[in-house]
């Protein structure tokens, strides 16, 4: 992408409100001196957040706008009022390309809708999927897709999301040839579904991609550092995504039991406490948050909506990147490729 990046904010998502929005908003704008960016919610709430950063004030312009997509609301319901509210102005300035992403902590469900309705799915992309970065014992994170946006998928979504994973894998974490594999039951080829084997075989066929296909992975090695990119239908990954996170938590809770349990245990606590803090860093969300709709044409970026202020700025950092390293035209010319492998794999037999 040329240009400075411009990036538009749904400020009313969240659940912390106008002020955590702004300032995440602003920390990320230190972070990319040259960001600009389109904000969307009440005109008076905005104004007031920004007198604490005058940076961010001078890079932006406000948009006021009556509607809120609320918590509850339904895709469907949401998809109504996309119109007047700050979630759907948002994703219309995408649209119209007054901005080159657009960045909420709002309701996952009527974000994905009114993305998927205003911005349509890329040439050769049949779905979008959601993609998220998870730490990892290894040098990188791993991205890890469709994590709930498509609950069922064939082969070919399978293989879109492989290639979309590898390319967003670039963008973010600057590798040349991401490791790529399969969420599966088992690492052996005959093992799972069809739809992931046939998956795995077209993979293996496209040698043209900028990626290393690895075959298939086990849930227990998500967090091993083996791989930079998982792939899987979104109900697999979701439950993966949640089960990974409650164990963060059962350790982290377990851990906290353990050491206040006696005077024994709270002397452990001050011994270990800097290796406490480096574990609660490594498992804190707001570190990698910032999941993105991935196929879309347009970068939708979603940020927790319980995130900080480090947390929006992540997410905000997350479509500065992806924009910078154009994953739009990355994505479509690994599609293409992919085409071209199989074409010429099938000219072989």
């Amino acid at each position: 992408m040329t240009g400075r990046p411009h990036i538009a904010i749904d400020a009313m998502g969240g659940d912390e409100g106008v002020r955590i929005m702004m300032a995440g908003v602003a920390q990320a704008r230190r972070r990319h001196d040259g960001l600009r960016f389109s904000l969307f919610g009440d005109e008076a709430r905005i104004r007031a957040a920004l007198e604490n950063h005058p940076n961010l004030k001078a890079a932006s312009t406000i948009i006021h706008c009556d509607g809120i997509v609320d918590g509850s609301d339904k895709p469907s319901a949401a998809l109504r009022k996309a119109n007047s509210t700050s979630m759907g102005l948002a994703i219309r300035a995408v649209k119209s390309g007054e901005a080159g992403a657009a960045v909420s902590a709002g309701n996952t469900g009527a974000l994905m809708a009114m993305a998927k309705v205003a911005l349509r799915t890329m040439p050769g992309i049949d779905r979008p999927a959601l993609a998220a970065l998870l730490p990892t014992l290894g040098a990188n994170d791993v991205v890890m897709l469709d994590l709930g946006a498509n609950t069922e998928c064939d082969s070919r979504n399978l293989v879109q999301f492989a290639v979309m994973g590898a390319a967003y894998a670039r963008a973010l974490m600057d590798l040349d040839r991401p490791r790529v594999r399969l969420l599966n039951i088992g690492t052996e080829e005959l093992k799972g579904t069809d739809e992931i084997r046939d998956a795995a075989a077209i993979l293996r066929a496209a040698t043209t991609l900028k990626m290393q296909f690895d075959g298939f992975t086990e849930g227990d090695k998500i967090g091993s550092g083996e791989t930079d990119v998982i792939v899987s239908d979104g109900f697999s990954g979701n439950v993966a995504l949640k089960t990974a996170e409650g164990t963060a938590r059962f350790v982290t809770d377990l851990l906290r039991r353990a050491f206040t349990s006696s005077v024994r245990s709270k002397i452990g606590f001050l011994i270990s406490k800097p290796a406490m803090h480096l574990l609660k860093h490594h498992l804190d969300p707001n570190v990698h948050n910032g999941a993105v709709f991935l196929g879309l044409n347009g970068v939708v970026v979603k940020s927790h909506g319980s995130a900080d202020a480090t947390g929006v700025a992540n997410a905000v950092h997350v479509a500065a990147r992806l924009l910078e390293a154009d994953i739009t035209r990355r994505i479509t010319d690994d599609m293409a490729n992919v085409s071209a492998g199989v074409q010429a794999e099938s000219l072989t037999q």
